[in-house]
Order: C-alpha cells, then sequence, then structure tokens
C-alpha cells in the first residue's frame, strides 16, 4: 500500500513523511475509545517531551518568545482559548537535535515575522465622562496630540478653536521647535566668550520688535463690539476673544504656554495623580462674593458634584441653587453667628460659638474653611472646641471676615487649633487681628500659648510675621539692660519656643561666651516704626478695652 503524505503542522519538526508508529496509529481507525484515549495521551505525552527539550536546545526561540509577551496565536489570529486549540499532535520526537533546533528556529522566526504586533495603550478613556463645556462632543485637544478631551484645560472649543486647528498648530509647533533647537546646537558648536548675536539671530529681534509695535494701541470700536457680543453670547463658558488684545507674537507664546500646560496636565492624568470629573467643588456664591476653592472638601456627595456651591452668609447652610438660595435668604432670621458677641470696636465684632450648643453652624463652618484650608482635618466632632468668629458689620447684617478655633481644655496650651480669614478679605490686615485677639485671650487666661501644628503656608507666613511684630515693639518700648526670653513671653503671651525661632531669624539672638545674648537692631527697629507711622491710626487693630470676656469654666 503507497503512503499517504501528511501536510506538515504548525510548529511540527516533521519533513513530511511518517514513521511506522504513527501510521499504524491512523490505520486503527475502528478501535475502541480506550484505545483512542491511551494513543492520544501518548501523543502528549511526546509532543510535551520534544517541546520541553527544544526549548531547552533553543535559547533563542526562549528569548523571542520573552521578549514577545503575548500568548500564542491560533491559525485565526485570536489567542487560544484553551489548551486543545494548540498545536501539538506531532508525535514525532527521533530526529536528532540539530534539526530540531534549526527547525524549530526558523518556525519561530516565520511566527513571530507574521504576527502581529500586540498594541500597548497608553491612555486609558473613560467614554462615560464629558467636557464640561456646553455644546463640547470631548473630541480632539488643545495640544494637538491627543483624540478626546475631558477638562476645560484641554478644550478646543473653550479656547475658541477647532480640532483641526489644534493639530496644524502642533505641527506648526513642532517645526519651530526643531529649528530652535537646530540652532541651539549650532550656537552650541560655534560658541565664544563673548558671543555677539548671527545676522539671523538679529533680523529675528528686529521682527520681534516691529510685531510688537501695536500692542497697545487698544480696540477698535467694531473689535470691542465684537468682543462684547462673545462674551454676551457664553459667559463664561468660553474663553475670552485674544485676538487684538496684543501683538500676533504674544498671542502665540500665550498660546504655547496653555499647550504646555495642557500637556502637562494630560500626563498627571493619564498617571493617575489627577482625575477629571471628581467630586470637588470649584466655586462657591457667598453673599455678593463667587469664590474659587483651592482644595477639596468632603460636602454631601450630591452637593459636590455639583462643582458650584451656594452658601448663605449668615447660617452657613449649603444649597444647590440660586434659586434655592434666594428663597432661603427671604425667610432667614440670622444676621450674625449664634453665640456671645464678646468684642466690638466699630464695626468689627467677634462672636464666641460654642460647638456642643451650635454644633450644626460649627460643622458648616468647618466645611466652608477646609475649601481654603491644606492640613484642616476637624470636620464633625465640633463640641470639644470654641468658635471665635470675626465680622464685619454693615446695614444688612454681620458678614463672615474669619475666624479661629481652640479646644476648651488644651493640655499642652494652644490657644488655637484652625485659623482662616475667608479670600475676600485677604491681605487687609484682619489675619494679625484674629492672631492678636488669640493672644489677648491667653493673657486675659494668664496663660502662655502657641497655635497647633502644622500651620498652612499663609497661616505660617501670618504667625512669623505676627511674632516679629510684637518682638520689635517690645524692643522699641524696653528702657531696661538686661533683657529676658522669660519677661518677653510672660508678657506677650508668646511661647518661648516661638520667640527664639523669631529671634534666630531676625538675627538677634548671638551665643558669645557661654551665654545666649539678644541684640537690639537698632536698624530693624527703625524700620518697624516707618510702617507704623505709614500705617497711621488704622482700625485694624485690637483693643483689649473693647473685650468683653471672661474664661470658660469646664466644659
Amino acid at each position: 500500500m503507497p503512503r499517504r503524505r501528511q501536510r506538515p503542522m504548525a510548529g511540527s519538526g516533521s519533513d513530511g513523511t511518517e514513521d511506522s508508529d504513527s501510521s499504524a496509529e491512523r490505520e486503527q481507525t475502528n478501535s475502541s475509545e480506550s484505545d483512542g484515549n491511551m494513543s492520544k495521551r501518548q501523543r502528549l505525552t511526546r509532543a510535551s517531551t520534544r517541546l520541553s527539550q527544544s526549548s531547552q536546545d533553543t535559547p533563542d526561540l526562549k528569548r523571542a518568545a520573552d521578549h514577545d509577551e503575548s500568548p500564542p496565536l491560533t491559525p485565526t489570529g485570536n489567542a487560544p482559548s484553551s489548551e486543545s486549540e494548540l498545536d501539538i499532535s506531532s508525535p514525532n520526537a527521533s530526529h536528532d537535535e540539530s534539526q530540531a533546533k534549526d527547525q524549530a528556529s526558523r518556525d519561530s522566526d516565520k511566527d513571530l515575522s507574521h504576527r502581529p504586533k500586540r498594541r500597548r495603550c497608553h491612555e486609558t478613556y473613560n467614554f462615560n465622562m464629558k467636557c464640561p463645556t456646553p455644546g463640547c462632543n470631548s473630541l480632539g485637544h488643545l495640544t494637538g496630540k491627543h483624540e478626546r478631551h475631558f477638562a476645560v484645560s484641554g478644550c478646543p472649543l473653550y479656547h475658541n478653536l477647532s480640532a483641526d486647528e489644534c493639530k496644524v498648530k502642533a505641527i506648526s509647533r513642532e517645526k519651530q521647535e526643531e529649528e530652535v533647537k537646530a540652532q541651539e546646537e549650532s550656537n552650541a558648536r560655534h560658541a565664544t566668550r563673548h558671543q555677539t548675536l548671527t545676522p539671523k539671530q538679529s533680523r529675528y529681534k528686529e521682527q520681534v520688535v516691529e510685531m510688537r509695535k501695536g500692542r497697545n494701541s487698544g480696540l477698535q470700536k467694531e473689535q470691542k463690539e465684537k468682543h462684547m457680543e462673545h462674551r454676551q453670547a457664553h459667559g463664561n463658558t468660553r474663553e475670552p476673544l485674544l485676538e487684538n488684545i496684543t501683538s500676533e507674537y504674544d498671542l502665540e507664546l500665550f498660546r504655547k504656554a496653555q499647550a504646555r500646560a495642557s500637556e502637562d496636565l494630560e500626563k498627571l492624568r493619564i498617571q493617575g495623580q489627577i482625575t477629571e470629573g471628581s467630586n470637588m467643588i470649584k466655586t462657591i456664591v457667598f453673599g455678593r462674593y463667587e469664590l474659587d476653592t483651592w482644595y477639596h472638601s468632603p460636602y454631601p456627595e450630591e452637593y459636590a458634584r455639583l462643582g458650584r456651591l451656594y452658601v448663605c452668609e449668615f447660617c452657613l447652610k449649603y444649597m444647590k441653587s440660586q434659586t434655592i438660595l434666594r428663597r432661603h435668604m427671604a425667610k432667614c432670621v440670622w444676621k450674625h453667628p449664634p453665640g456671645d458677641e464678646v468684642y466690638r470696636k466699630s464695626s468689627i465684632s467677634v462672636f464666641e460659638v460654642d460647638g456642643k450648643k451650635n454644633k450644626i453652624y460649627c460643622q458648616n463652618l468647618c466645611l466652608l474653611a477646609k475649601l481654603f484650608l491644606d492640613h484642616k482635618t476637624l470636620y464633625y466632632d465640633v463640641e470639644p472646641f470654641l468658635f471665635y468668629v470675626m465680622t464685619e458689620a454693615d446695614n444688612t447684617g454681620c458678614h463672615l471676615v474669619g475666624y479661629f478655633s481652640k479646644e476648651k481644655n488644651s493640655f499642652l496650651n494652644y490657644n488655637v487649633s484652625c485659623i482662616l480669614t475667608m479670600p475676600q478679605y485677604m491681605r487687609q490686615g484682619f489675619g494679625k487681628m484674629l492672631i492678636d485677639f488669640s493672644y489677648l485671650l491667653s493673657k486675659v487666661e494668664e496663660k502662655v500659648g502657641s497655635p497647633e501644628r502644622p500651620l498652612s503656608d499663609l497661616g505660617l507666613i501670618s504667625y512669623r510675621s505676627y511674632w516679629k511684630e510684637v518682638l520689635l515693639r517690645y524692643m522699641c518700648n524696653f528702657q531696661g539692660k538686661e533683657i529676658s526670653i522669660k519677661e518677653i513671653s510672660q508678657e506677650t503671651a508668646v511661647n518661648p519656643v516661638d520667640i527664639v525661632s523669631t529671634l534666630q531669624s531676625l538675627q538677634m539672638l548671638k551665643y558669645w561666651k557661654g551665654k545666649h545674648l539678644v541684640l537690639k537692631r537698632q536698624d530693624l527697629i527703625n524700620e518697624w516704626k516707618a510702617k507704623e507711622i505709614k500705617r497711621g491710626n488704622s482700625n485694624k487693630t485690637i483693643d483689649p478695652s473693647s473685650l468683653k470676656w471672661t474664661p470658660p469654666k469646664g466644659t
């Protein structure tokens, strides 16, 4: 009987002929099921033996397989769903090692050359998210390098551009960067100690000067009308028109900076360091002000996801819409914080609010403060604290300026746990008034106080400025010959540690012959006097005679 030729299988080392064992196995087509199972197990055993031998003898194939981490492909091009889809039917394991090695190498090279490369995904998009800009379909990116965006920073529509325009600008920027890089490399090769401008650089400088000549000419009447129409049509949902405001050169520099910042934000988003669409309140409407927030505050999710919150400036209740706030203001009877008014001078008042008696108000105050403080962790456990709320009064009520909280019983003599000045009242002297008021309470209690750590960045600046002013005032009025840090602490109620750190920063503390000496620097004192004269009789100071307060007893 003539032999039947077998078609070579993928991954097989056979040369197209059969040995006696394999031909005998194929002729037994009517054998029992048990014999077929036995034959299958034998083939699997021999095939696994041959695969393990080839893996040991062919290190190149192993390196290629390690380099490509994708699973082996079936003839259809998909990853196998089970072990039976892999071709291990060739039982021929009798070839010598050199033939098996050569054939396996050729087969592996062929498989690797025809195998489609697996695409690695460097960007992950959540297609349920949308850009917050009205009318935007989230396609395109300001940088021209991404297909989608989910934030205003990368929205072409917000920047009054289209996705195609962004791509064209991106190509143009890349060409310019390549030219600049090539020019820098050329200059580096021909650099001299006293380098002068090349003719090309001189021409470019003249072009820039010429382009910048008309940047302060102002807008024409038609241009102003166009800008006003755009503003009225889109409001804050679009970037204002920037054309004709400055020169084309400066506008292009600004666009480059925008694209670079947007690219940096996109990298952070891909790395997972920032997430668009997270529950963070962006702005709050507070009285007649609309304030941009700085940090996340744990408001309830149904309020936080809105992005904008409406807060009553008297009772501090938070609402979802302007309509709800307007209805609330019509019936809200509060015109000042709850609690006792312990200080009043002119239009400035301070109210002492007990966290145990007015729990809801104090919780709302803490949630509001967290929008502008990074290190604050107290939100709901307000009962052990007293809150001193500073307000400025007019004919509509007492408006919140700032506050500080302190523990009712502090074992470390902290006179401030948390302190905040509202953003609309910053850089007006109210922060120092709050700090001064906290130390005034410590003087009445006959204690030495210090703020609780860690302080925020702005808080640390305010406290250092206050301690410096207190020490210079004390030095200016001091008439004795010997000065003691303990005496300064007892008179000012400032902690000795804070006094020493301030003296060191002012370079007024020296170590000489085994003793620490406090130097009276007259230049700093004169500088402080000049500022005091320039400030004049400001009402941004605390008057101890206006305080009507006795230390609370117990809790």
